[in-house]
């Protein structure tokens, strides 16, 4: 079923208006906050990645704030437990009966925080909940809020203190979402922002106004996934997947999961610019984000300093795109 025009028209209005709520608290990172939402409205998770101190928890914070969505951050540590996450049994006293106590993981907006300092055991208890949007806990299955999704954090895996994702896990993720140290002019914002009138180290939200709530975020949603793919858009973002799989330089290629990545998130960017239909150039716009956690790279690649973005780009740039 085809989405009338006047419908894309104000979903595509909403969305830059929930663009424009999140820069009222994250200055500049223009790119990383259209990531963020091409990845809500996907329904996907996004996995963040950036040194310590450019705003990934302030860009949840906003985003679920401007959402009217519930929000709970999970700050991973080497000791966490995956009951920590999901939640556990504990004895009643009252009734001598095992009363199950739900875990953090119960929300709509989870900031999974510094998610690689959790050892795999712990990493892995969000499997079940980013895939099938349930948990399991004493032989019950309980289902999770909607819309739901996880935004995890991690720090280069080169910090210390520091464990890699399962690449299991890491295909779960939607997007990888890499944020960059800012402008001058970026961030000499940031620190007037945050330390004009301000005590402490609060991060400042109080401009953010809600603009959408749980309804509206279902409808996007919806919207979205009926957007129209021609049969030679999926096929262009097929063999860009594969074409990654005998690439020079990269050991272990992007799975099916990245084709339907890229087409889920090519949808919402087309959704983005007011169009009912998706077209190769928006595939190519996500391929980095949506490829670049699915891909290993070759150890003679490294030793060359080669990085992930550089083949990615070059297998984008080789892969031939449908013209009509």
């Amino acid at each position: 079923m085809q989405t009338d025009t006047s419908t894309i028209a104000r979903a595509a209005e909403l969305l830059e208006r929930l663009r424009a709520e999140i820069g009222q608290a994250m200055v500049g990172q223009q790119e990383v906050v259209e990531q963020i939402i091409i990845t809500l409205v996907a329904a996907g998770h996004a996995l963040i990645e950036g040194v310590p101190g450019l705003g990934k928890t302030l860009l949840v914070r906003a985003l679920s704030r401007a959402l009217s969505l519930d929000y709970a951050r999970v700050q991973f540590t080497p000791d966490m437990m995956p009951s920590d996450i999901t939640g556990h049994a504990v004895l009643d006293p009252n009734t001598r009966e095992l009363r199950i106590v739900r875990g953090p993981v119960f929300t709509q907006v989870l900031l999974a925080d510094e998610i690689n300092r959790a050892p795999a055991k712990t990493q892995s208890a969000l499997l079940e909940v980013m895939q099938e949007y349930q948990v399991t806990l004493e032989g019950q299955t309980l289902a999770l809020p909607q819309p739901f999704f996880v935004l995890a954090t991690q720090n280069p895996v080169e910090t210390e203190g520091t464990y890699p994702l399962p690449e299991a896990q890491l295909d779960r993720f939607l997007l990888k979402i890499e944020i960059t140290y800012p402008s001058v002019e970026e961030e000499v914002d940031v620190v007037v922002r945050t330390t004009a009138n301000q005590t402490g180290q609060q991060l400042p939200l109080e401009q953010v106004k809600p603009c959408l709530n749980e309804k509206a975020v279902l409808t996007l949603q919806q919207i979205a996934a009926r957007q129209r793919v021609e049969h030679s858009v999926v096929d262009y973002a097929v063999r860009l997947v594969r074409a990654t799989r005998d690439w020079p330089g990269i050991a272990i290629g992007a799975g099916s999961r990245g084709a339907i990545a890229l087409i889920r998130a090519a949808r919402v960017v087309a959704l983005m610019a007011g169009r009912d239909f998706v077209t190769p150039d928006d595939v190519k716009r996500i391929a980095l984000p949506a490829l670049r956690h699915r891909i290993a790279l070759a150890p003679d690649a490294l030793l060359e300093g080669r990085t992930t973005r550089d083949l990615l780009t070059a297998v984008v740039e080789s892969v031939a795109a449908p013209r009509t």
